[in-house]
């Protein structure tokens, strides 16, 4: 294995910063506190942190409406915190990567604050997408385009003089208007924004919406408005996946590389990319675009043997065919978390959905290429299900009214320690409270529980790490399928490490029967065919 490539089979860990620590004892995760976690998080294993984003925002939608793009919120630190968080975490051997969010700011921005004080036509507004509106008076939207956060995707602006105006255009919300890529003045600040944070040592980015930033130029009418809102996803193809992106990754790759060529240490370029297929997706991580894009399609495959084949081989076919290797992911801090995705029946309890979203952890470190791991996963945290309205603070609740799909339930606050909320995730005095309810059940997941509890998924997340980087099958590579019975996915690594999983119809082999779910070591040889080590895990 090539070690310089650090990135090709690192395990990532996704910090979502509000609500990881909070250091201050205002309820609000911050800087100091994710460096305080720093020794929880190497202890753990991973290679790396993810840093949601902590720039100066009015938190429409908890930082990914982004007012300045070179400093820090105060309700997350400074930039001398930030710069400390970075030299603690490189002590460890711990790399940072934050995520940037180019394709919209903050209406908030001074760039769009200018804009709406300038004049239609003015190299203002040309930074942005602003339009006339369609009927005698210009009161109808540019074109049909909906919102992937619901309403529509345009908002009208009331010009200097008093009157009703142009509209500018918003795929999230009217909080977030888009960036125009094609003006040449958007690439050359971010090229700054690069260099800055590259400059203060990062390691790398994650690329919020990487397959957005530029628009159909002629911004037509699509033949289905609602599809980004109906799915939450990016499907729109006049609004997303434009060909003129890859010119930007090539770029910024090209910044990465001089950056690397420096000093020798390798920048990283993780794009959140979702588009149509995995042919598509292998687009983006050619040799001279991004490192590497999250494959989505393993989060969205349902608990069966044969869905979860279909996507894994896919992927390794076109987006390892690349030359680059594939990110697996199976949660992040827009999704449901996986314990109540595959299945559990209520918020407490380890019942099936647990045992499936242990399984599904250890099938993604067993896999060839890297990993990604969201906050609470390593505990079994599961979604928070039943938050009351008045503390919701999504923007799809919000702009909807409606409770589907919205994201706080996997946003809640970590449990550290105690019996009860806060669980030693505020400093703050007694009473103090995390900015988003924890429920009692939480106590049952506090980290110095799971630390102490040599059977908790906190435990088989470490174990499965140690594995992953002491027997050299596994990480980059590739994998050999194996014949099963129906309802159990094997496969091999290298000649003599395979990696089994029950989907729920094949009973336990009886080298492993009674224990919890995991034979997590080298097994006695002969355990499955054609193998002289083995992990088996069991999701039924």
């Amino acid at each position: 294995m090539n070690r310089h490539h650090w990135w090709r089979d690192a395990v990532i860990y996704q910090v979502y910063v509000r609500s990881f620590l909070d250091s201050t004892g205002d309820g609000i995760g911050d800087l100091a506190g994710v460096r305080a976690g720093l020794p929880y998080l190497r202890r753990l294993g991973v290679d790396g942190i993810w840093l949601s984003p902590f720039y100066p925002s009015p938190q429409h939608d908890h930082g990914y409406d982004v007012a300045d793009y070179r400093d820090v919120d105060p309700v997350y630190g400074d930039l001398d915190e930030f710069d400390r968080l970075v030299t603690a975490a490189h002590r460890l051997g711990i790399r940072v990567l934050l995520d940037i969010v180019p394709n919209h700011c903050s209406s908030e921005h001074p760039w769009f604050r200018d804009a709406l004080a300038a004049a239609p036509g003015s190299p203002e507004r040309a930074r942005f997408h602003f339009a006339d509106g369609r009927g005698p008076d210009g009161s109808e939207p540019p074109n049909n385009w909906h919102a992937m956060f619901g309403g529509p995707a345009w908002t009208r602006v009331t010009e200097a003089d008093g009157r009703p105006g142009q509209w500018y255009l918003h795929m999230f919300t009217p909080e977030q208007p888009d960036w125009n890529w094609r003006d040449p003045e958007v690439a050359a600040e971010f090229d700054q924004v690069l260099r800055f944070w590259l400059d203060r040592g990062v390691d790398g980015f994650r690329i919020d919406v990487a397959a957005g930033l530029f628009k159909h130029p002629e911004l037509p009418d699509s033949p289905d408005p609602e599809a980004d809102a109906r799915t939450r996803d990016s499907v729109n193809p006049l609004a997303w996946n434009q060909p003129e992106v890859h010119d930007v990754w090539r770029h910024w790759r090209a910044v990465c590389e001089e950056y690397t060529a420096r000093d020798g240490r390798e920048r990283l370029l993780v794009g959140e990319v979702s588009v149509p297929s995995a042919r598509e997706h292998a687009k983006y991580v050619r040799p001279d675009e991004l490192h590497q894009a999250f494959f989505f399609d393993l989060l969205g495959a349902p608990w069966d043997a044969d869905a979860f084949r279909k996507v894994i081989s896919e992927a390794m076919q076109d987006i390892a065919g690349t030359g680059s290797t594939v990110t697996w992911v199976l949660n992040n801090h827009d999704q449901v978390r996986t314990v109540t995705r595959y299945g559990e029946p209520a918020p407490e309890g380890s019942g099936l959905g647990a045992a499936r979203a242990r399984a599904a952890a250890l099938l993604m470190l067993a896999l060839p290429g890297a990993a990604y791991i969201y906050q609470g996963e390593e505990l079994g945290l599961p979604e928070v299900v039943d938050l009351p309205d008045d503390v919701l603070t999504d923007p799809i609740f919000r702009r909807t009214g409606s409770r589907a799909r919205i994201r706080d339930g996997c946003r809640v606050p970590l449990p550290w320690s105690g019996q009860a909320s806060p669980f030693g995730f505020t400093s703050g005095a007694e009473g103090a409270k995390p900015w988003l309810p924890q429920p009692e059940y939480f106590a049952e997941y506090a980290t110095h529980r799971a630390l102490a509890d040599t059977r908790s998924s906190w435990h088989l997340y470490r174990d499965g790490l140690q594995l992953r980087s002491a027997l050299h099958q596994l990480g980059e590579g590739t994998l050999r399928w194996l014949d099963t019975q129906p309802g159990v996915l094997a496969f091999a690594r290298g000649d003599d490490l395979v990696c089994a999983v029950n989907f729920g119809t094949a009973p336990v082999p009886a080298p492993v029967a009674g224990t919890p779910l995991l034979a997590s070591g080298p097994c006695r040889p002969g355990e499955l065919p054609g193998s002289t080590a083995a992990w088996w895990i069991d999701g039924a």
